[in-house]
């Protein structure tokens, strides 16, 4: 696929998707890596963008340039931010509680804590980031590391091996210790390749995947 082709294809993908205003983005492509500029009035929209795009076959990689302005000239205090987050992630059922902590500097929101979920730990940043305000969520949550290296490395493999899109022996699973995995090996889209980086997120006590599988 020529780099105009995707080019065209990511304007139209993000002109199709209704939750997003496309007007003020920028696209452009080189070798299958995409550039995206220009501005968005909300965090979340900032980041349902990247997942629009992320989607689109042929994308490779994503440089995200784009900033946060929101609508009018007033904003939303940071002590208010603050003290919505808290209650949101207070009423959030998969958080436990008192286990995230909240500061907010310029509309900015940085999450710290201890989780033993990467889903929990999703789940803190996903319930603050359609608040209004909200610019970027910078999330520091830690995993507790919980069980073995060989159980973690067995039950990402199971899931691989469960998952409908991958092939599962075309990709490797080294734990490296402390809850980081690594994941190798080459997949024919990038839709395969998020697949194997949630399978293995899915283990407990994984706290970082550094992916180096190649779509091809």
């Amino acid at each position: 696929m020529s780099d105009s082709i995707l080019k065209q294809d990511i304007i139209d993908e993000l002109d199709f998707e209704p939750s997003i205003d496309a007007a003020d983005i920028g696209v452009a492509v080189d070798d299958g890596i995409v550039t995206l500029t220009g501005h968005v009035p909300t965090y979340a929209q900032k980041v349902k963008v990247e997942d629009v795009v992320r989607n689109v076959k042929g994308v490779k990689a994503i440089a995200q340039e784009m900033e946060v302005r929101p609508f009018g000239t007033h904003k939303t205090a940071d002590d208010e931010i603050a003290k919505r987050a808290v209650n949101t992630i207070a009423w959030h059922t998969s958080i436990p509680g008192g286990a995230v902590q909240i500061s907010v500097q310029s509309g900015w929101i940085k999450l710290t804590g201890k989780v033993e979920w990467q889903y929990q730990k999703s789940a803190a940043e996903d319930a603050v980031r359609h608040l209004a305000g909200v610019i970027g969520v910078t999330n520091q949550i830690e995993i507790k590391p919980l069980p073995s290296t060989h159980d973690i490395k067995q039950r990402i493999e199971n899931a691989l091996k469960r998952n409908a899109e991958l092939e599962a022996q075309e990709i490797k699973v080294n734990v490296l210790g402390n809850g980081a995995v690594r994941l190798e090996g080459r997949v024919h889209a990038w839709s395969e390749r998020r697949a194997a980086e949630r399978a293995a997120w899915s283990a407990a006590g994984v706290k970082t995947v550094e992916d180096r599988i190649t779509i091809g």
